[in-house]
């Protein structure tokens, strides 16, 4: 293949720009941030849940309590009737006495029972509030957290997504300039050789695979038209000359 010097020297440029594309990128996906953010995720997911279950219990919790009230409310009613009934001097048979006061005594001892009953149900739901009150404390912190974590990874991404536009705009106008041929092999190359498909002789040695040239290689180099695109032998990279060659 052939190409003029001045083409090949712009294909070091265009290698460049993919250099820093491929930097640019790695950075956006090493950003500190996306790990922070995955974690806070996890930690806000698992106190969300337990926020949850500490929502229902108090929920119910409530209904307990509500359900536990009522039932001491119609045990201390029907006390109530009963004493009125004792009161009022209707129930005169000694044996009906006896067992009218036998049931007061009997509902006073479950009105007693139940109201220790809605006092535990009381002392279980105000320690769920509690629960609940300190892991949305929790969750809120997290997310607060959390939302400043993305607005950081959103600021540097922009930032990033920006310099790749950039560089990207510029590739292709250097690009546009080298021939079309020497620029598919290059691109070929490039894929096939992770990201680098031109590499600049320096001192006798190839900057893609920083290996130095054999003297037989170097001497086919030095008597290559300057025209000529010539291979690195080792790494089969493109390899351009420069004033820094070493020949």
């Amino acid at each position: 293949m052939k190409a003029e010097p001045a083409d090949q020297i712009r294909l070091l440029d265009v290698q460049a720009l993919d250099v820093r594309l491929q930097q640019l990128a790695h950075k956006r996906r090493s950003l500190s941030e996306h790990a922070e953010i995955e974690s806070l995720t996890k930690d806000h997911t698992q106190l969300r849940d337990l926020l949850v279950a500490a929502q229902t219990e108090e929920s119910d919790c409530a209904r307990e309590q509500t359900k536990a009230e009522q039932d001491v409310d119609q045990v201390r009613q029907r006390a109530a009737r009963d004493q009125q009934r004792l009161d009022s001097g209707a129930v005169t048979s000694p044996k009906d006495l006896e067992n009218l006061q036998r049931e007061i005594a009997s509902l006073a001892k479950r009105q007693g029972d139940l109201e220790d009953v809605v006092l535990e149900v009381m002392e279980r739901r105000e320690s769920a509030q509690e629960r609940v009150a300190e892991l949305t404390e929790r969750v809120g912190s997290v997310q607060g957290r959390l939302d400043d974590a993305a607005a950081r990874r959103d600021s540097a991404v922009g930032e990033l997504d920006a310099e790749a536009a950039s560089v990207t705009k510029e590739r292709e106008v250097i690009a546009a300039s080298v021939p079309a041929d020497l620029l598919k092999l290059y691109d070929k190359l490039r894929e096939q050789q992770g990201g680098v498909g031109a590499a600049k002789l320096y001192q006798r040695s190839c900057q893609g695979c920083r290996q130095e040239l054999a003297i037989t290689e170097l001497s086919e180099i030095r008597s290559a038209a300057p025209d000529t695109v010539v291979r690195c032998e080792n790494c089969r990279r493109i390899l351009v000359r420069t004033a820094d060659s070493g020949l």
